[in-house]
């Protein structure tokens, strides 16, 4: 007798629900119906197939990625900072409680070329108002003596998902 689970731990339905969200959730009102509607199961069951993904680890991340540039935010930086090891969690923790701060991350240091080890993203409609954001961060903590760097970005690039299953005729 064959097994309902393939050999990476999924039953069908998980693997085709996968397939179907890993490019991109449907733009809908209730995309968990729209997806429901092509696995043959009810919104409620694809809700929970997703969380139990996530609870067991298989899914890695599950959130949205936002095109900046199409809703005007036209500038973005990489604030890299120089943060006293022990102090790197609150340090962290102060940094994206920011609202327009919008990744925060800690790296380890590459040494002797790298000193920075601490990583954040402010977007911005203008240079000018991503500069003014990261000196009132800056000058409401005081932080004038902490060494950082800003990267201001020259291009953009595609942010896509995750491909978990490949599929006949796309390229993962």
């Amino acid at each position: 007798m064959e097994s309902a689970l393939n050999n990476n731990g999924l039953d069908y339905i998980e693997h085709q629900l996968i397939a179907s969200i890993q490019n991109g959730l449907p733009i809908a009102d209730r995309p968990y119906a729209e997806i429901s509607d092509q696995l043959g199961i009810s919104e409620a069951e694809v809700i929970n197939r997703i969380s139990s993904l996530i609870e067991r680890g298989l899914f890695k991340r599950f959130g949205v990625v936002v095109r900046h540039h199409e809703l005007g935010y036209r500038e973005n930086a990489m604030v890299v900072w120089d943060i006293a090891d022990d102090q790197v969690q609150a340090v962290g923790n102060q940094i994206k409680s920011y609202p327009f701060i919008t990744l925060c991350y800690r790296r380890p240091r590459q040494l002797p070329e790298w000193r920075y080890n601490l990583f954040c993203m402010i977007h911005g409609k203008s240079r000018n108002e991503v500069t003014l954001l990261l000196e009132e961060m800056i000058s409401e903590n005081d932080w004038c003596d902490v060494p950082y760097e800003v990267l201001f970005s020259k291009r953009r690039f595609k942010q896509c998902a995750a491909n978990y299953i490949s599929q006949p005729g796309i390229k993962t």
